[in-house]
């Protein structure tokens, strides 16, 4: 199959690369500067904003991968955060599959983020995909608008949209938070996150991977919106065992009051690291499974173990 693939040079966009070249699709690689990407088709230059020409790109392709975006940013300097989102994530997406549709692609994969939900589920209560959206900041109001739009214009043109929201995202070469457990872990600093009982889905790339290429053809993924997760829950002094055990490194957990980490949590710089540490993010992907009959086909343990490994610099990795 044709596909187009935004987002190449990012961390997600990389990983989806290989295992589309080796389920033998032809790909064009979409990447904002100049560079040489051994096996795809064609690498292809674009800005993702509401100005950008697709035709050329998009003509005689049959479904387009969607993993550009703004990203969450940690420290957001924009005076008005949601403007600068929705130039990206909503116009450049909607701008980009108007002309997907009018190319005749037949399926837009987006890449949205779990951020449409929310930012902590409750314990024992999960979020599904068919829950109410309730997006608590200018990133995950973003990829709402943007979710919103594709299913318009999947109604008003025909185009298959699929929407899969993913938790939050590892594997070899991950960056942001988990990257910074790693090298707490690394430089055996004390973790006063002992006495923690929370639960958090995440996401291995190569599970992303295996369900994009599952919603490139799957009949039943047309028009859905799907949670992605690995399908096995961790605490966080779990994590960081199962961290600590790929580094090789003794897991430093301190079992602190969960008070004193509550108090941590208001801090104005603790704040939004310690709620993502202590707090509770879990998904149902129930429906992902019966509709598409996926599993994820790496477990939780052996991806961990990669990441840690490739932190380290492992050749084997």
């Amino acid at each position: 199959m044709r596909i187009v693939l935004t987002g190449v040079s990012g961390f997600v966009g990389q990983g989806l690369l290989k295992p589309l070249l080796q389920a033998q699709h032809q790909v064009t690689a979409v990447v904002r500067q100049p560079c040489l990407i051994p096996g795809v088709q064609r690498v292809a230059l674009a800005e993702l904003s509401a100005n950008q020409d697709w035709r050329s790109i998009l003509a005689e392709q049959d479904c387009l991968i969607h993993c550009a975006a703004r990203v969450h940013v940690m420290r957001e300097s924009a005076t008005d955060a949601l403007a600068e989102y929705r130039k990206v994530n909503v116009e450049g997406t909607l701008h980009l599959a108007r002309q997907a549709a009018a190319a005749g692609l037949k399926r837009f994969i987006f890449l949205s983020s779990i951020k449409v939900n929310g930012e902590a589920s409750r314990p024992g209560q999960p979020y599904r995909a068919e829950d109410p959206a309730a997006p608590l900041d200018a990133y995950g109001q973003s990829k709402y608008e943007a979710e919103l739009g594709l299913q318009a214009l999947a109604a008003e043109t025909g185009m298959q949209v699929v929407i899969i929201r993913p938790v939050l995202i590892y594997g070899p070469g991950v960056k942001a938070n988990l990257q910074r457990l790693m090298e707490w872990i690394n430089r055996g600093i004390p973790l006063p996150l002992a006495a923690l009982d929370n639960r958090r889905s995440l996401l291995a790339l190569d599970n992303l991977a295996d369900l994009v290429l599952t919603c490139i053809q799957h009949p039943a993924a047309a028009n859905q919106v799907f949670l992605a997760s690995d399908g096995e829950d961790l605490s966080t002094p779990a994590l960081i065992r199962q961290l600590a055990e790929g580094l090789g490194k003794p897991a430093r957990l301190l079992p602190v009051p969960l008070s004193w980490l509550h108090c941590a949590a208001r801090l104005p710089k603790l704040g939004a690291p310690m709620q993502r540490l202590c707090g509770s993010l879990q998904v149902d992907i129930e429906k992902t499974r019966q509709l598409l009959n996926w599993t994820p086909p790496v477990r939780i343990h052996s991806a961990l173990r990669q990441t840690a490994r490739a932190f380290l610099g492992h050749s084997d990795v």
